[in-house]
């Protein structure tokens, strides 16, 4: 896809298709520029009056759809804008403020490309106040944790690997966490769940102490000896009551087969009782989150450091970082792009949230307090300084996990407009699921020719579906394209939705019929 301004889907898009082999057009023909000028609709009114009725076809047929499937001629609103090609704007609905749901991260990952740049990175790292002796560090070992969103448990053994490779096999004193990186004034925005798991991945809140998601992944599995189960990370505070039964080979269950009951003691540490029948040969996981940041933080480096050899004979201690402590090890993140990806590839609201801090706390104002509400602050005004009217948005927490986040339609479409024409465009489009193969929209739209004609963000609560992103219709023409659905039930608001993306890739709003010269008895037309 090229980037071109909106103006070709006048006649430059004519001459784009003629050039890519889609029309063939005589010298008389070459009136198609023409005719997709004002000048030239207001010296034919019968062609104008065919064009304007043929744009507002799309929409209304739309709406038409969506009223049927919703009850509801307002639940809906879309915004399609023809980005490089033929094509006619069309809006349904378009400035009513809606719930977004997640494609609010386009917006945050958006601006984060430009705000922080494409190589921004996230650095941690680990110092000490003492001295090493033999096989030992003499004094405290600190952790000044940077906000990075994405610090596995990966890179945790990576970077503490090296301290044992120094030939360190204990640490005298405590271990110190320092997550004063952001600030926050008065807590976050707090989510309820619609659900019945408080303790799901994609509750999990942004904390300048976040390590490893703050996730713990059990697995059972079952063979001839029975079933086993474990954790991973594997903390001293997280105990498995494994009651699940072995029974003879057969199919492997779903996941909602078994249940999964944390119980919380007073010493902080908590008991998973895991229940459910599992055959033969089979496995079953679950992702939970039920440690408090700095408790899951301090004891996946201590656990880390232990199956290293290395001990840490003092306790857990967290506090900012002194200005005599030098630094010992450092691991830097990936790239943002990076980051970016993970977030609107599988649609992490922790490490949105964590980067809208980020650009809080890179751009903080010194009277600020909170690195949230700096973040929208920034955020803000760099739309605005794009020429987006950002009347009635709201931001919340840069995830769209929120029942107050607000956005309309034609907001969202005039943001993905900037960011086509953005030098970081291509970054923020391959962050984006590629329907009908991949991320969220790997199972969308399958079957219907459209396997990566689009890379469409998506959006999901209760009450609530959305798309964002860019898709082509089948005269190569690129759309931005946003659609909510905000209805109760919602449920059916998916298959609207794709019933969008499929009309809009087959039946672009062109209006316009482009014939071919006199000699030639067929024509092309482009409706």
């Amino acid at each position: 896809m090229t980037q071109d301004s909106r103006a070709q889907s006048g006649p430059a898009g004519c001459y784009a298709r003629f050039q890519h082999g889609l029309l063939r057009l005589s010298a008389s023909a070459m009136l198609c520029g023409s005719l997709l000028s004002g000048a030239a609709l207001a010296q034919q009114p019968g062609s104008a009056e065919d064009a304007f009725a043929s744009s507002k076809l799309w929409a209304t047929k739309i709406q038409a759809y969506a009223k049927k499937s919703l009850n509801s001629d307002q639940a809906l609103g879309v915004a399609a804008i023809p980005l490089n090609g033929p094509g006619i704007e069309q809006y349904v609905n378009a400035d009513t403020l809606m719930s977004p749901g997640s494609i609010m991260k386009l917006v945050t990952t958006y601006a984060a490309l430009e705000l922080l740049g494409p190589t921004y990175h996230w650095n941690t790292d680990f110092l000490t106040d003492g001295t090493m002796v033999g096989d030992t560090l003499e004094g405290n070992l600190y952790v000044r944790l940077g906000g990075d969103p994405k610090l596995t448990i990966e890179r945790l053994w990576s970077a503490l690997g090296e301290l044992k490779s120094m030939g360190i096999n204990q640490v005298t004193g405590d271990l110190i966490l320092d997550g004063s990186h952001f600030l926050v004034d008065g807590g976050l925005p707090s989510f309820e769940d619609n659900g019945d798991n408080p303790h799901a991945p994609f509750l999990v809140e942004p904390s300048g102490y976040l390590v490893n998601l703050n996730l713990l992944q059990f697995q059972v599995r079952a063979d001839e000896r029975g079933t086993q189960a474990w954790a991973t990370p594997n903390l001293s505070d997280v105990i498995i009551d494994n009651r699940v039964t072995a029974v003879p080979e057969g199919p492997c269950p779903a996941r909602k087969g078994f249940d999964w009951e944390p119980v919380f003691h007073a010493d902080q540490r908590v008991t998973v009782r895991v229940t459910g029948e599992l055959p033969q040969g089979c496995r079953t996981t679950r992702y939970l989150s039920l440690l408090d940041h700095k408790h899951y933080s301090s004891s996946i480096i201590r656990s880390v450091l232990s199956d290293m050899g290395v001990a840490i004979l003092g306790g857990n201690r967290f506090e900012t970082t002194p200005d005599e402590a030098r630094l010992v090890i450092r691991t830097t993140s990936p790239d943002l792009v990076s980051m970016v990806r993970d977030i609107n590839k599988w649609s992490s609201n922790v490490m949105a949230r964590q980067m809208l801090l980020t650009i809080g706390a890179e751009h903080r104002l010194p009277k600020e307090k909170d690195d949230r509400v700096a973040g929208i602050r920034v955020v803000y005004d760099w739309l605005e300084s794009k020429g987006i009217n950002t009347n009635g948005m709201v931001i919340d927490n840069g995830a769209g996990l929120t029942r107050h986040g607000r956005i309309s339609a034609r907001q969202g479409a005039q943001i993905l407009q900037r960011a086509w024409e953005s030098p970081y465009a291509s970054d923020l489009m391959a962050s984006m699921p590629i329907i009908a193969m991949d991320g969220t929209m790997a199972r969308r739209l399958r079957n219907t020719g459209m396997d990566g004609e689009g890379r469409i963000k998506t959006g999901y609560l209760e009450n609530v579906r959305s798309i964002a992103g860019f898709t082509r219709d089948d005269h190569q023409t690129t759309w931005a394209i946003v659609g909510m659905v905000n209805n109760d039930p919602a449920w059916n608001g998916q298959a609207v939705l794709d019933r969008v993306l499929y009309s809009l890739h087959y039946r672009p709003p062109v209006g316009l019929s482009l014939s071919q010269s006199g000699e030639d008895n067929t024509a092309t037309a482009v409706q």
